[in-house]
Order: C-alpha cells, then structure tokens, then sequence
C-alpha cells in the first residue's frame, strides 16, 4: 500500500468509510437496506413535494398574483402531483414492504434480492429526471398531473418527453418491486404459515402487488401513445386527425383510480397491526378482512370513469359508474367498523402511533363521505373541477394515507432502529399535524361548494378568507413535519435502547394481534419430544 499504509488502515480512512459507505448502499441487496432507502428517499420526495405546495399556497394567501406568473402556477401543481404521487406516497408504502414482509412471513429476505436493488434505483433515477424538468429550456410540464390530451400532446413543453421517460422508469420499478413481493409471499412463508394465517399487512400488499401488475403497464400505454402523438405524426388523441381527447381519460383513470388503493391498502393494513397493538386485543373479524381488502382490489378496476361524468357519457354509464362507486364504499366501511370495534372495550393507550392510526380513521372515514358525494352523478357536475375536489382527495391522501405512514414509522422505529423516538416530540408533531391539516384543508370544502375552481393562480374577492385560513394551515403543518424529522435524527443517536417487547404486553406477540397464530411460534423454541 502507499506509504506502507495497510488494507485495514485505508478502511479506516475518512475517504475509505465514505466509499464503504457508497459501496454499501448502492450495492445493497438485503431487504433493511433497500426498505431504509425507500423510506429515507419517500421522505426527502416529501419535502420537496410539500416545498411545491406552499409554493402554491404562499401564491393563494391572497388574491392577486404575488410570486409567480400563471404558467409557472399550473407547472407547480403539476410538479407537485407527480413528486407526491411518484416520489412520496407509493415509495414509503414499498419501503414499509421491504422492511416488514420478510420479518412478518418469517423468510430470511425478499425472494429476488438483485431484482429488489433494481426496482429502488431506478425510483431516484426517474424522480430526478422528473424535477429537472424544471430547469430545462420551455419549463417543467404544466398540464397537471392527470397530463390530459391534447394539452399535454399539443402545447406540452419539450420537457414532457422526458416526464414521459420518467413515468416509464418509475412504472418499471413499481412491476419488478410488485413481482418480487408476490412471490416472496407465495414461496418464502414459514413452514406452518397458511394464507388464512398472514397479518393483514401482508394480505394488503398482496392485493396492491396485484393492482400494480395490472394498472402500470395501462399508464405505460397511455404516455407512450403520448409520446407517438408529439413526435411521430399520429393522432390517438387529436380530433382533427380522427383521434379522441376522451380516450385518454379512459385509459388514465383506469390507471387512475386503482392507483387510489395501490395508496389505501398498505396504509389500511399498518393501521391494521396499530389498532390491535394499543388497543390490547386481536384485530376484530380477520377472515372480514382479508375478503374486504380483495373485493376492493376487484372492485377499483370498474369504477374508474366516475372521474368523467362531465364529459358527456350516456346516462346508463353514469348510472352504473355511480352505483359501481358506491359499492366500493362497503367493503372500506367493513374495515372502518373492524378497527372501531377492536377498539371496543380494549384497554387502550394513547402512544403516538395509535393518535396517528386513530386520526387516520377519523379523517378516512369524513373523506370517504365527501367520496360518496362526489359518486352521486348529478352533484358531481357541480363539484367538479371546484376545491371540493382538491380538498376530497388531500382528505384521502394527506389526512388519511400520510397519517397512517407516520403511525406506522414511529410504531416500527424501535425495530428498525433499536432506539426508542421522543414521545414528548412524537405527541407534539401529532396535535400540531392534526389541528393544522384541518385547518389546512377542511375550509377547501367551502371555497368548492362556493364555486371557485381549482388550478387558478388568482381568485375573486368572495373566497379571500377561506384561502387565507388554508394557507396558514398549510405553513404551520409544513414546518410542523420538521419535528417529525428531528425526532427520527436525534432519538437515532440518542433514544432509549429498545426492550423486547417495547409496547408493553404487546408488541413481543405483535403477529398474533393482526393474524391467528400460525402452527409455529416464532417467539419461543417448539417442544422436542
């Protein structure tokens, strides 16, 4: 070695760690790793996303144009869909997967571990690819998320082809990750470990493997047959040359809604393992379930056209989207009634993960109400395209999913990590999130029912309070995300050692609490005759 320096020696060089390090994580093949990245990139999407967003609101505190010129508005929320959508929502619930299917089935890691790296780094990759977009010649895309043609074909900027690109990476990713989950699940369970005997996590991403399988492949056809429509002359979605606008629509909301419970399911089943845990009594009617979390992933495949009932489908279509849409609404309902009654006459204790669960029921279940308002075919004319809309899904996603992701990253950080978090830290980001969310989102219902339509960059004069009670609701639970972060940095170094069984009389049985027991205890050697 160079200066007689040895092998051991230059690995303990500052350069020498820094390229173990690299070397490590980029080489990762083990299923902590590969969930640890998903996580810490899900979580760096989520401030960038939510940076875009009080972009958005900073703009909206009051009327009149104050930071950006209108383009640049429609580029932020487009950005802004896509990075949360792409970047946050779908690669938390895939880190959560990586982390806890293994562990939860007892195999010893996912089935295909080179193909696991794979599916990750191709995430960053596109999600890079995504937001340079905004720093190229003509801007970012500035269509909205939804990229609806023509707009999108027609006047997209030349950066929408490499937006195109990226969708293709990351749909790419979301199938190897998919494929990998369905079959460690179907070939890795521990002996004795029968389908009927999974925890409800697993059952929930066996299901979103499924519909991931089947949507993004309609996605891929759907920005290719884009990508043909602005660089090779054809007409899919061109009227003039015999295409129809209408088609794209079909065929994205078909990716669409599915799209909605690729989102819902694994959030449904960490709430799942939450419930039952503070709660200290088994998941009330498991077989339920598992039946309610299939009949969703069958039934979001045929609901998909209630996103268009403006666009002049016959009244029979509307008619049977619409009751098609309320069906939907019973097996979720089933589990709603499930996690209350588990709730029931348990002896409940209010740690930081199950507020977080508790929320996420509370404001699912008044999102899944204002859902059915909008499944009702003659309202939805007036709701749609309004801040009804917007403030519906954010319930969904913000209010909701979001909630359930943080439940399930402080109920699983002292297995993780081996460090217990701050519970004072982890109470305070609770009531801040949960008060300001609301605040944040809760009057949008309002400025909808009031008429003012969504992805404007100004308003009238009627809707200056609404907006104005939004945005502060927006910056307090922006910034309030920060104590989230620092909890999870300093309880890392600094938090007390985690027991065995760190939620008391729970959490050493955990599996037990969301499943029947399999044959095989994995807490305890069996009996030897």
């Amino acid at each position: 070695m160079a200066n007689g320096a040895t092998v051991g020696e230059v690995q303990r060089s500052v350069p020498g760690r820094f390229i173990a390090f690299i070397v490590r994580w980029t080489t990762a093949t083990n299923h902590k790793d590969i969930g640890t990245l998903y996580l810490c990139t899900a979580l760096l999407n989520l401030f960038i996303g939510g940076t875009l967003a009080l972009c958005i609101r900073a703009e909206l505190f009051v009327p009149g144009l104050q930071f950006v010129e209108p383009n640049f508005f429609n580029t932020l929320t487009t950005m802004h869909g896509l990075v949360m959508l792409f970047g946050f929502i779908m690669p938390v619930a895939v880190g959560f997967a990586n982390w806890l299917i293994p562990m939860m089935i007892g195999a010893p890691d996912m089935a295909l571990p080179r193909l696991n790296n794979m599916s990750f780094w191709l995430l960053p990759t596109a999600t890079i690819l995504l937001i340079s977009t905004l720093f190229m010649d003509g801007g970012a895309p500035n269509f909205g998320w939804t990229m609806y043609a023509p707009l999108s074909t027609t006047y997209g900027p030349p950066s929408t082809d490499y937006m195109i690109f990226a969708v293709h990476m990351l749909g790419i990713s979301s199938i190897m990750g998919s494929i990998n989950i369905i079959t460690t699940i179907a070939t890795m369970r521990a002996p004795g470990m029968t389908w009927m005997k999974l925890p409800v996590f697993v059952w929930t991403w066996l299901v979103t493997a499924f519909l991931l399988i089947g949507i993004m492949p309609v996605l891929a056809g759907a920005v290719t047959m884009m990508l043909f429509d602005r660089n090779f002359g054809t007409a899919f979605f061109d009227a003039a040359g015999g295409g129809d606008p209408l088609l794209f629509q079909h065929i994205f909301w078909f990716f669409g809604h599915p799209e909605v419970y690729v989102l819902a399911l694994p959030a449904f089943g960490i709430v799942s393992q939450i419930i039952p845990t503070f709660s200290r009594k088994p998941l009330f009617g498991y077989r339920t379930m598992v039946m309610a979390t299939v009949l969703i992933g069958f039934l979001s495949y045929i609901v998909w056209a209630h996103h268009m009932f403006t666009s002049g489908m016959p009244y029979g279509a509307q008619l049977y989207f619409m009751l098609a849409t309320m069906l939907i609404a019973v097996p979720t309902g089933m589990k709603v009634f499930n996690w209350i009654t588990t709730m029931f006459r348990g002896s409940i204790s209010f740690e930081t993960p199950m507020l977080f669960a508790i929320a996420f029921v509370f404001m699912f279940t008044f999102a899944g109400c204002t859902g059915v308002m909008l499944a009702v075919a003659p309202a939805d004319f007036q709701y749609h395209d309004s801040y009804f809309v917007v403030a519906h899904f954010h319930y969904v996603l913000v209010n909701g999913l979001t909630f359930a992701f943080l439940g399930g990253a402080y109920y699983w950080y002292p297995k993780f990590w081996g460090r217990m978090y701050s519970e004072r830290l982890g109470r305070w980001h609770f009531w801040l999130s949960a008060v300001s969310v609301n605040v944040l989102f809760f009057p949008q219902h309002f400025l909808g029912l009031a008429g003012m339509p969504r992805r404007i960059p100004d308003y009238a004069l009627q809707f200056v309070d609404f907006n104005f009670i939004s945005s502060l609701g927006a910056f307090v639970f922006g910034f309030s995300q920060l104590i989230f972060v620092y909890n999870l940095i300093t309880s890392r170094r600094r938090g007390e050692p985690a027991s065995d069984r760190v939620w008391e009389g729970a959490q050493g049985l955990e599996w037990t609490l969301s499943s029947p027991p399999p044959h095989h205890s994995f807490q305890t050697p069996p009996k030897v005759d």
